[in-house]
């Protein structure tokens, strides 16, 4: 009898613990920062769009901040496991979506992407939406097979055909970047919950191969990876970004040439106020002022995983270690490729980068970790 009693408690629909303030505080914070440096770097953008500097900034509060704010709010109050019960119907609506963006007349074309779904002032990005879904799914899984899932084929195989055609319908956008973030993130879940570790190995290996392949299937991806060992190599082609983001850190220095004060963003470096906002923040604020966004990260993932070691259920487990490793992962691949140390892959910095659906996906993903929050342990 003892042992229903959590049950109960889950389900009588009353508090068992508060909401990690701590975790809501980290992610107000890295929300806010993030808001600042947007309207600094978007501003000659802005400009050039609309005469007025603050356009992007309007934009980014009005359609990802406001909105995200209370998905945050909504999921927050919903208990997490009703997540583990429509975890399929939103796989499957998701990987709806994903194909939606590839069909002519409904996705959106940007250069040689389609990433985008029209939705009147919003333009919706499957990619961002599915990051979470996933999450759900595989979480759902590892609950449900976690006696299974040393077992290659009836535990892994199963899991692992959901990730690929995800997967393969986010490179076809193509989204190399978003790719290597939802398969890092499904496999940590995986380890986490339990599989083989020299399964693990096997799917690496095979991923190293893929990955090859893939770049050798597109000359682009190639010219990148010679541009990341070799910067110099094409400085006003494939390693423009690269190098003018390099020179925007180098610039900055130690403490950065001030707040607005930013010469990349004057119509020099690519994708400011996306992928390369960290340079253009490095550049203003300087290298030891700037380093407060990689340690909120930091700590963010120091809380969640607190989180998730006090929370007791499989499932509400492994949504933490999830959103961690998403979140984590990402601001580590963009802070990674913007300083030198990793191939560019294209892919915002978690909620400071420019991108409605993107803000409002990591909001709600928070609301979902400080519900998880109030009913673990911590």
């Amino acid at each position: 009898m003892n042992n229903l009693k959590p049950q109960i408690a889950a389900h009588s629909g009353k508090k068992t613990m508060k909401m990690d303030y701590t975790l809501l505080g980290t992610m107000l914070i890295l929300l806010i920062g993030g808001l600042i440096m947007l309207a600094s770097a978007s501003q000659i953008v802005s400009i050039n769009l609309s005469g007025k500097s603050t356009y992007y900034l309007m934009h980014q509060i009005l359609y990802g901040a406001i909105p995200g704010l209370l998905l945050m709010y909504i999921a927050s109050k919903i208990n997490y496991k009703v997540w583990q019960k429509y975890a399929p119907l939103l796989m499957f609506v998701t990987i709806g979506l994903l194909v939606a963006v590839l069909l002519p007349h409904v996705g959106i074309k940007v250069g040689n992407s389609r990433r985008w779904i029209n939705a009147g002032p919003l333009s919706i990005q499957p990619s961002e939406i599915v990051k979470l879904v996933l999450i759900f799914y595989v979480a759902s899984w590892i609950d449900k097979r976690q006696n299974n899932l040393k077992d290659f084929w009836y535990g892994l195989i199963p899991s692992l055909i959901i990730v690929l055609i995800v997967a393969a319908l986010i490179i076809i956008e193509p989204d190399i970047g978003t790719m290597l973030v939802v398969i890092a993130t499904a496999l940590t879940m995986l380890f986490v919950g339990g599989i083989e570790l020299k399964h693990l190995w096997w799917i690496f290996l095979a991923g190293l191969v893929a990955f090859g392949i893939l770049v050798k299937m597109e000359p682009y991806r190639l010219q990148r990876f010679v541009a990341y060992l070799n910067p110099t190599a094409d400085p006003k082609g494939i390693g423009y970004q690269i190098n003018q983001a390099l020179l925007a850190i180098g610039s900055g220095g130690w403490f950065g040439y001030g707040y607005g004060q930013s010469r990349q963003k004057r119509n020099y470096l690519p994708e400011v106020m996306g992928d390369s906002i960290f340079a253009v923040i490095v550049e203003e604020l300087g290298f030891v002022r700037a380093l407060i966004f990689p340690l909120l990260y930091g700590f963010f993932a120091f809380r969640g995983l607190k989180i998730a070691n006090a929370t007791q259920d499989v499932f509400g487990k492994m949504v933490a270690v999830g959103i961690v490793s998403w979140i984590c992962f990402q601001a580590m691949i963009n802070v990674g490729a913007i300083i030198g140390i990793l191939p560019l892959t294209g892919i915002p910095l978690p909620l400071v980068s420019y991108g409605s659906s993107a803000l409002i996906i990591n909001l709600a993903a928070f609301g979902v970790l400080l519900n998880i929050s109030k009913q673990a342990a911590v």
